[in-house]
């Protein structure tokens, strides 16, 4: 069995787990929302430290390379993905590997929305329960802007043409109409049940 690798990337705050849960619950792609590597590891070390960012790799590497290996349907994996860090661009290679080693298919799907729709989403109540980091939510709205600032988080239609990618503006969509969007737009296959949850093409 070959396995799907779905990315959903983007800038912090702009519904990537949101959208990964809906993804998830209709397709039963397991869903690694970058904070699962991050929040543990925060309860050691600091954040962009040395030994805090080989945890982390570490971690999202061998559960990604084990989710290839096995009989799941694949996983959804959220990631920040700064367009102008050649070393983002490897990171993201390097995850896929496993399943592209395999045969299996590797997607992305890009959120974009609104910094002030961003900066609301950042208060969200699900995003402050699943990402304790988050709770400081002074620090991590200065966090966003930081980010926003100096790096490139959008591709700005770098791979528009391609088949395997699709960008989305969410500013103003349900994450359930971003999911079901994508699910239709990859031919991602339903699990039992969830028949006519995508719209026809």
């Amino acid at each position: 069995m070959t396995g799907t690798l779905l990315f959903i990337i983007g800038p912090p705050a702009v519904g990537k787990m949101t959208v990964g849960e809906q993804i998830a619950a209709r397709t039963g792609l397991r869903l690694f929302h970058n904070h699962l590597a991050i929040e543990p590891v925060l309860r050691f070390f600091p954040f962009g430290s040395p030994p805090f960012g080989r945890l982390v790799d570490r971690f999202r590497r061998d559960l990604i390379e084990e989710v290839a290996a096995s009989d799941l349907p694949g996983l959804i994996f959220t990631y920040v993905w700064a367009f102008d860090l050649p070393e983002d661009e490897r990171a993201v290679d390097q995850f896929a590997e496993p399943f592209r080693r395999r045969g299996g298919r590797v997607l992305f799907l890009e959120l974009e929305a609104a910094q002030e729709e961003r900066l609301r989403r950042n208060q969200g109540a699900s995003r402050l329960a699943e990402k304790p980091s988050k709770r400081d939510v002074v620090f991590s709205q200065q966090n966003l802007l930081e980010l926003d600032r100096r790096y490139r988080l959008s591709s700005e239609g770098r791979f528009d043409d391609r088949a395997d990618y699709l960008r989305v503006n969410n500013t103003h969509l349900e994450p359930a109409l971003v999911a079901a969007t994508a699910i239709s737009y990859f031919r991602i296959p339903l699990q039992s049940g969830q028949e006519g949850c995508v719209p026809q093409a």
